[in-house]
């Protein structure tokens, strides 16, 4: 999501514009899947909806590796010029936030999204936000989920660069074949209990993973890393084939992953109600069947032969002051469209995605004007 912008692709910015709009539509479907009780229906529509777009964030990571790998310099400098782009506007975000999501809920608006706490938005509670970041993200806070993970990312991306500069092509394919095995452990971990496995101490762990050790046997493989060896691979040594055979295999392959993704997640909410591990396995981002979908996204969009205009250019780099902002308006969309735009839910999630991504789009473009505000978006 942050690379550097003397460095413009078209189909890269096109890509990194689609899955900030894709992340943004599943963030509009949350308050209608957590209508499962009440709305079944509309639980529905927010589930499958919401499993068709998970590659986005996915499709960030690539991104990002597609354009910062290989790295050509040393680590002090590549740590230097990332934390410039990406701390500043963390940091910022991560206070911000709590103080707009604060004002909003105590302003007299009524709110009707089901997973607001109003107990948590008391000025004491604010404050203690406006510092506990530096632990982890909370409610008001939650898309920045990401920056945490992007974080750990970049800090490994100069040792990981100097394996791939000098991998061979096969050595990378063992890589990805051992990665890819990483992503279907959450699903063994569901079928073991039945074939007798009650796991250590009570500890559903798998391959030596236990209360006091969360390193098993693929934890060094797993993870994001792999799309960001994956995303180097496709772009080092891309598929040669026919328009035909490409969107024969990318839709095959998105096509499959979907059909997983939409119907183990709704399957799982019948199954295993209140198991909160288990209801995220079909959306867990490094699962096998978001990885299929991924995939077949990413090799079609590589495809195709676009040249980035200035609009797309300044779009593309917009994109991570959107994705940072898009949050509290996503709420403010639902409490506007929800109760009184008489449609279909899948309308509604329409209408959300277009206002929240239309009015971040225009907070993130009116503070890139200014040469200070521009560090908190850019």
């Amino acid at each position: 999501m942050k690379p550097d912008t003397k460095n413009h692709i078209g189909w890269v910015d096109l890509l990194r514009v689609v899955a900030c709009f894709l992340v943004i539509v599943s963030h509009c479907c949350d308050p209608f899947v957590g209508r499962l009780d009440t709305n079944y229906p509309e639980f529905l529509t927010g589930a499958l909806i919401g499993s068709f777009v998970r590659p986005c964030v996915p499709l960030f990571v690539m991104m990002s590796a597609v354009l910062l790998l290989p790295i050509n310099m040393d680590m002090q400098t590549f740590y230097s010029k990332r934390a410039k782009r990406l701390f500043l506007p963390f940091l910022f975000w991560s206070i911000v936030l709590p103080v707009l999501y604060f004002l909003y809920v105590n302003s007299g608006i009524e709110i009707v999204n089901p997973n607001i706490d109003f107990a948590g938005y008391t000025w004491d509670a604010t404050i203690r936000k406006m510092y506990t970041f530096v632990f982890n993200f909370n409610y008001d806070t939650t898309a920045l989920w990401y920056v945490y993970m992007l974080i750990g990312l970049y800090l490994f991306l100069p040792v990981l660069s100097a394996w791939l500069k000098q991998a061979a092509k096969r050595d990378i394919q063992w890589f990805l074949r051992i990665w890819i095995v990483s992503t279907i452990l959450p699903y063994i971990q569901i079928v073991a209990p039945y074939l007798g496995f009650e796991g250590y101490g009570g500890n559903p762990g798998l391959l030596g993973i236990c209360d006091w050790n969360i390193y098993g046997t693929f934890y060094y493989f797993s993870g994001f890393i792999g799309y960001v060896v994956l995303a180097y691979y496709l772009v080092t040594y891309p598929f040669n084939w026919s328009w035909r055979r490409t969107l024969l295999t990318g839709a095959t392959s998105f096509l499959i992953g979907y059909a997983i993704t939409g119907g183990v997640f709704v399957l799982t909410q019948h199954y295993f109600p209140g198991d909160y591990p288990k209801l995220e396995i079909a959306w867990t981002f490094t699962g096998v069947n978001v990885f299929l979908m991924t995939f077949g996204v990413f090799i079609i969009m590589q495809k195709v032969n676009i040249k980035s205009s200035p609009l797309l250019k300044k779009s593309a780099a917009l994109t991570y002051g959107i994705y940072l902002c898009h949050f509290i308006i996503v709420q403010m969309g639902y409490d506007l469209i929800y109760p009184y735009i008489p449609v279909p839910a899948f309308m509604k999630i329409l209408l959300m995605t277009i206002f929240a991504f239309g009015i971040s789009y225009l907070i993130a473009w009116l503070m890139s004007l200014n040469k200070i505000t521009r560090r908190f978006v850019m």
